[in-house]
């Protein structure tokens, strides 16, 4: 009953409540629900993005507020051994336009118009840039002070016709510069448009000499533009360190000269290459890979290779062009291998001293030919040289001998000593893209592979590992690691890195490289210019000519190609400076390595060894050829000057009408022979006078020097004048006008009458 009753009253109730009444309590229940799941949600997803991806947001907003703008550093200046500037980054400017403060289209044209003008860029680009909302937009980078000027003097135009202010900024900046051109460029290498190295040193060192860059960061609006200057953060850049090369820009020079005057007189087609080392330390002293290029402007190819570019099809030019830039900017000494020919005969013959296989006392003999395996292999000497003990093998450059010799020494010794010179590996040299050799591989090496390689055929090396190997045989048998660049210091002046002498190893004992330095000083002074004599001084050397293997159409006329080289070092009795000279494919009148790269050597050692300091030894032969300096007898009337001049030893021969010596040729302290002549010029109208030179060459030292009295010239003499040679080369070509009294030098060889050895 009671039951009843409570069923009732509840009924009741929910009709009383009624249905609106409950819509509204879900409709409660329901909005809390969501209310709780939504607050949920958004505090999970707060929780995460604060929590877990809080930085990453923070920099993203920050980003896009801030505008970083990099500021180049200076780059660290390249020095030579003496601390002579070889490259440097000079002041230049960035031109910046701040185009939010631009309120016309007339002064937008204005401005675009006299900035494409000046510093001749798009004029429609440079008015698209005026155009931006923005604070910092770069119009041009690296320009001098004449662009800057003239845009200072736009910048007061556009403020006094224009009412537009604050549109232009000048901002500091840097642009390579190379003061000494073509100097070194093989070594030297150049930098890209943001200074960036690409090639040689600058590519090798490129992280010492960039430095760190500053930055300038600038705040930007809600919109993205930038704020005005007094937003901005500047960070200060850090200089690049500074290099100190052991190139010598003296020896460089002198290396440089004679190198591209060698091409010429040979007609060379494939280049040359001359290193210049320091044989107890291993430093560079010069590198050439003749000719050059403009570090300053160095895409520009030459003249000869842009025209055949040029006449090319359209569609090939680009590439023939690129190629030709890599081949002009290849450093040859590093970066090629050629076949060594009997420059390696110094090798070979230390191996064989070193072993014990060959002593004084050994004999060789060579009936023109020398038969391996069935295979016939000529001297150079088709007569042959007969019977000859080892120092006369090593003067007469005999290939049979030197079969010999490497045979005595065996297969697996010659690999093991190929190695110990430094053949087989890289010389790590710092500079960029070193070349392997190419030898043969272990157990593919046969009995003729063994005879042609005893005189440097067959195979390939770098002139750098030649060289290296040549050090070695000089300087008690230790093998080097070559280096150019000797100290790295800061802006400050503080020494970063010193680099300092590195032996590897020692290959042969003193004794054998004391032996070698006799022996091969002996070939020089025997041999004459064909071996790299050097009036005054001992010279240690051998010459080398190789066939270069695998060429289907030779470019000489010869019928096949060659390398002319020649590898030496003085004095010889205490070693001081090695140097190898090779020409890559000579087209001229000979192409042996006596005829080519041998008088090139000696007019380069001529200079280098007093450069250098190194005393001078003179033979009583080699007196009456010894240059003699010009006294001053300018200012003096021309009874005195003719007096003082035969006092001197010297010839007169006056120009002019006057009574008072105005000039002199030769100059003051220039260097002629004995009893040459001094032109005394007495009015400057005698000045203007020309004579023609004529061709030295073929000639003997006697006939030379009447030649040159007959032409008004005087000459200095080179190589083996007192020997009996003849003249090889001069350094004034035929057919130059120049003043009279003017000095040529002329270099002498044994002729070809005597014959060459190789």
């Amino acid at each position: 009953m009671e039951d009843n009753e409570k069923n009732a009253n509840r009924r009741k109730k929910r009709a009383e409540k009624g249905p609106n009444q409950r819509l509204r309590q879900r409709t409660a229940v329901l909005i809390i629900a969501i209310l709780v799941l939504g607050f949920g949600a958004a505090l999970v997803r707060l929780s995460f993005l604060t929590l877990v991806q809080g930085s990453s947001l923070q920099e993203a907003a920050v980003s896009q507020m801030l505008r970083d703008t990099k500021i180049n550093a200076k780059r660290g200046t390249i020095y030579d051994a003496k601390g002579k500037v070889l490259a440097e980054s000079a002041s230049a400017w960035q031109v910046v336009l701040a185009p939010i403060n631009f309120e016309t289209d007339q002064q937008r044209e204005a401005a675009a118009s006299g900035l494409s003008e000046i510093l001749g860029v798009d004029y429609q680009n440079v008015l698209e840039k005026t155009k931006q909302k923005s604070y910092y937009v770069v119009v041009k980078r690296k320009i001098e002070v004449d662009q800057r000027d003239r845009v200072m003097e736009l910048t007061e135009k556009l403020s006094k016709d224009y009412d537009c202010d604050g549109v232009i900024q000048l901002l500091d900046d840097y642009k390579r510069y190379y003061p000494k051109d073509e100097l070194a460029s093989c070594v030297i290498g150049f930098t890209g448009a943001d200074e960036q190295g690409l090639e040689g040193v600058e590519f090798k060192y490129d992280d010492y000499l960039a430095g760190t860059p500053g930055r300038i960061v600038t705040a930007g609006d809600a919109r993205g533009t930038n704020m005005p200057f007094q937003y901005e953060q500047n960070i200060e850049s850090e200089d690049g360190n500074n290099i100190y090369l052991t190139i010598d820009e003296t020896i460089q020079s002198i290396c440089e000269k004679y190198m591209a005057q060698g091409i010429i007189d040979n007609n060379v087609k494939n280049r040359a290459v001359c290193i210049a080392m320091d044989v107890n330390s291993g430093a560079i002293l010069a590198m050439v890979t003749a000719n050059g290029y403009n570090l300053n402007d160095p895409y520009t190819l030459p003249a000869d290779v842009q025209q055949e570019i040029n006449e090319l099809p359209e569609k090939e030019r680009d590439k023939a062009e690129g190629e030709a830039l890599s081949a002009m900017w290849r450093n040859k000494a590093v970066a090629d291998t050629y076949m060594p020919g009997s420059v390696f005969k110094m090798c070979t013959a230390s191996m064989a001293l070193e072993e014990g296989k060959i002593d004084d006392n050994t004999t060789f003999t060579c009936g023109g030919s020398f038969v391996v395996d069935d295979k016939t292999i000529n001297c150079h000497a088709l007569g042959g040289h007969g019977t000859q003990n080892f120092t006369q093998a090593i003067c007469n450059s005999c290939n049979p001998a030197f079969i010999q010799i490497g045979q005595l020494v065996g297969m697996n010794k010659f690999r093991d000593y190929y190695r110990g010179f430094g053949f087989a590996d890289k010389s790590g040299i710092d500079l960029p893209g070193e070349a392997d050799d190419n030898f043969w591989p272990e157990g593919t090496m046969s009995l003729v592979d063994l005879a042609v390689a005893s005189f440097g055929q067959n195979f390939s090396i770098t002139p750098i590992s030649m060289i290296t190997a040549c050090a070695a045989v000089a300087n008690g048998g230790y093998v080097l690691q070559p280096y150019v660049v000797s100290k790295i210091t800061d802006a400050k002046g503080n020494v970063v890195k010193n680099v300092e002498k590195k032996v590897k190893r020692q290959v042969v004992s003193k004794e054998t490289s004391d032996r070698m330095n006799e022996i091969l000083g002996y070939n020089t002074e025997t041999a004459g210019a064909t071996a790299g004599y050097v009036a005054g001084y001992k010279v240690a050397g051998k010459t080398g000519t190789s066939e270069k293997i695998g060429v289907e159409e030779p470019v000489s006329g010869f019928g096949k190609d060659y390398i002319a080289s020649f590898c030496g070092y003085a004095p010889a009795d205490d070693p001081q400076i090695a140097m190898l000279v090779f020409f890559d494919t000579p087209d001229g009148g000979a192409y042996y390595g006596s005829q080519v790269s041998s008088p090139v050597f000696i007019n380069i050692m001529t200079e280098v060894l007093p450069y250098l300091e190194i005393k001078t030894d003179y033979k009583e032969e080699d007196l009456a050829f010894i240059d003699v300096s010009a006294g001053d007898y300018t200012g003096l009337s021309l009874e005195e000057a003719k007096k003082a001049v035969e006092e001197d030893g010297f010839s007169v021969s006056v120009k002019g009408s006057g009574d008072t010596v105005l000039a002199q040729l030769p100059a003051v302290s220039s260097k002629l022979a004995p009893g040459g002549s001094i032109v005394l010029y007495t009015d400057e109208e005698s000045r203007s006078e020309k004579v023609t030179v004529p061709n030295f060459l073929e000639n003997t030292a006697a006939y030379v020097n009447s030649m040159a009295a007959g032409y008004d010239l005087n000459i200095s003499f080179n190589g083996a004048v007192s020997t009996g040679g003849v003249a090889v080369a001069q350094d004034i070509p035929e057919g130059t006008e120049v003043s009279p009294g003017t000095v040529v030098t002329v270099t002498f060889a044994a002729s070809t009458d005597s014959g060459f050895n190789d």
